[in-house]
């Protein structure tokens, strides 16, 4: 069911990558919702993904773009203001990539030109994307930026490794960028803390279907799902939440406010040993 809570509004999506991914899933609502968008991901994101149908579904441009480059960063949104006829309305930044993740280095063997990718693409990113857009007055006043973030930024979380580092960073850049955007241009900038969502970036972090299942044992309403997000997305983007700017919105049924839930009690279980090595020592990292 439509709204209409975009009708007439502009925006670029970063970081759809297939069906899975939430990023493309706020792209077809925003759509929904009657916004023109343009979508962005990395040229091999875009040959190995979906991101060309997804276009073609949606009636949108695909512009690819590396998102720690700047001067890729100053093509999206210059031919984003061109294709779309005005300065945006909303940005959203749904990029983040760990090599260290990948390669399964843990967070006391991190390889450290390794972890200065991380925060480039998962963090930085978000920086350069806000400075690239504000430099060139792309956003237009009252407009909407969201970054998806997940609260091992807050709380340290089994696996997330030095994901987490990224999402303090990015966490932190919202808030002092929101400062100064909503000051000189009444932009927002917010993050939403998202459940574990099953995504292609999310399956790659160790031991993501137990903590998507923990989660969703604890929290009160369930875990929130990539659908939900990107209702609460769209929410975000609209004029309903003018005022809201420099938060950290958690979107998550719940389970940053809990402790301990009967459900997550009654399946709780001691056994380590697929987390030992062949010496029986506990790998925590």
């Amino acid at each position: 069911m439509s709204y209409n809570l975009l009708k007439g509004k502009r925006g670029i999506i970063f970081g759809a990558l297939n069906e899975q991914s939430i990023a493309w899933k706020v792209a077809v609502k925003a759509v929904e919702e009657g916004a023109a968008i343009t979508l962005s991901n990395t040229p091999m994101a875009i040959r190995m993904g979906q991101v060309d149908a997804l276009a073609e579904q949606l009636g949108c441009e695909v512009i690819p773009a590396d998102a720690t480059s700047v001067e890729d960063l100053e093509n999206v949104f210059r031919r984003s203001v061109e294709v779309l006829g005005g300065k945006v309305d909303f940005v959203l930044h749904s990029i983040g990539m760990s090599p260290n993740v990948r390669k399964k280095r843990t967070y006391d063997d991190l390889d450290y030109g390794m972890l200065d990718k991380t925060l480039d693409i998962s963090a930085i990113s978000f920086h350069k994307m806000i400075q690239t857009a504000k430099k060139l007055d792309a956003i237009a006043e009252y407009g909407s930026i969201v970054a998806l973030t997940y609260m091992a930024a807050q709380r340290t979380m089994f696996g997330y490794n030095d994901m987490a580092d990224a999402k303090a960073l990015l966490e932190s850049i919202a808030r002092s960028f929101g400062y100064i955007y909503g000051r000189e241009h009444n932009v927002r900038v917010n993050t939403i803390s998202q459940s574990p969502t099953m995504t292609t970036a999310g399956s790659g972090v160790k031991g993501m279907d137990k903590l998507f299942d923990f989660a969703n044992r604890m929290s009160p309403l369930g875990n929130a799902s990539a659908d939900e997000c990107a209702d609460y997305c769209i929410v975000m983007f609209s004029d309903l939440t003018r005022k809201v700017t420099m938060q950290n919105l958690y979107h998550d049924g719940g389970f940053s406010s809990m402790g301990m839930s009967l459900r997550a009690m009654a399946t709780y279980q001691k056994g380590l040993e697929e987390y030992m090595d062949e010496n029986g020592n506990i790998i925590y990292g």
